[in-house]
């Protein structure tokens, strides 16, 4: 009987709106991110350019895949309601921020981590094979940047002595988006239509990328880019950096989600990649303390 209540419990849980369900899944993730240091040493702009040219470059391969995933599936009924290219993308805007940071041959500058890789990975076997998790991916990364990237834009601003006219800042200003707050409303009403079942639901909400990685927040910032093993990026990075075994999918049924969850894993235990995150936990987070998400 007990196990009887616990799973309507469960169904009770996860027949709420999918946009609630996301925002309780990242509740105790923005607690944690308000007490850590780099939460704290970023407000008062202590980072140093480095560091942000660093992120800039990984995000860049992040948001690639990312949106080649999204222009794959912009079609699918498990994606298209919350298909907003004008709006969200930011691959042309990182691109600017990179031609400003790196000069005009910075495709051949910038380097791609093996974390940032390993990211890129997820992002392309869960658009060729699970399209309807790119949600979760979406969701985290542009609602959080949509609404802390004011204040972030602001202070990487003062802190890099960057330009008042924004150069190097693109990746912080949506032009798409003229009321920010009504924009989300209608984002989370588009997401709350998609037609899921709870099982799909339940998947959507572990594919969340995981945050719970701010104990080592401190050590990245100190140790810079020595966290990972920097290679320069290939010219067919964003198309043909899939790794192989899971370029088809593995076979479907438990073995498939074990298979799933050990990607997950192990790609968002890199820390570079906890970098990239973090990036995104600090904007929502500064959104939440400052915008009431």
């Amino acid at each position: 009987r007990n196990m009887e209540t616990s799973q309507t419990h469960s169904s009770e849980s996860m027949s709420r709106d999918l946009s609630e369900l996301m925002k309780e899944a990242t509740k105790e993730v923005h607690e944690q991110a308000e007490n850590t240091p780099f939460m704290s040493n970023f407000q008062k702009g202590q980072v140093s350019l480095q560091e942000f040219k660093l992120v800039t470059a990984s995000l860049y391969f992040v948001y690639s895949a990312l949106e080649e995933e999204i222009e794959r599936n912009k079609d699918n009924p498990v994606y298209a309601p919350v298909y907003f290219p004008a709006e969200l993308h930011r691959k042309a805007a990182l691109e600017e921020d990179l031609e400003y940071f790196y000069g005009s041959n910075w495709r051949e500058e910038i380097p791609c981590p093996e974390a940032t890789q390993k990211y890129v990975e997820r992002l392309h076997y869960v658009g060729k094979n699970h399209p309807e998790l790119l949600v979760a991916h979406a969701y985290t990364r542009y609602l959080g940047d949509l609404s802390g990237g004011q204040v972030l834009k602001k202070i990487a601003q003062k802190a890099l002595q960057l330009p008042s006219t924004g150069e190097g800042l693109a990746f912080f200003t949506f032009d798409g988006v003229s009321n920010a707050t009504k924009f989300k409303q209608l984002y989370r009403s588009r997401m709350n239509a998609l037609e899921m079942d709870l099982a799909t639901k339940k998947r959507v909400l572990e594919d969340v990328p995981s945050f719970q990685v701010f104990e080592a927040l401190q050590e990245l910032v100190s140790k810079g880019k020595e966290n990972g093993r920097l290679v320069q990026p290939k010219a067919e990075l964003r198309t043909r950096n899939v790794n192989k075994s899971y370029e088809h999918g593995p076979a479907p049924g438990k073995e498939s989600e074990r298979t799933d969850r050990r990607h997950t894993d192990t790609m968002l235990t890199t820390p570079l990649v906890r970098w990239i995150l973090a990036l995104g936990v600090l904007a929502t987070t500064v959104a939440v303390a400052l915008f009431a998400m």
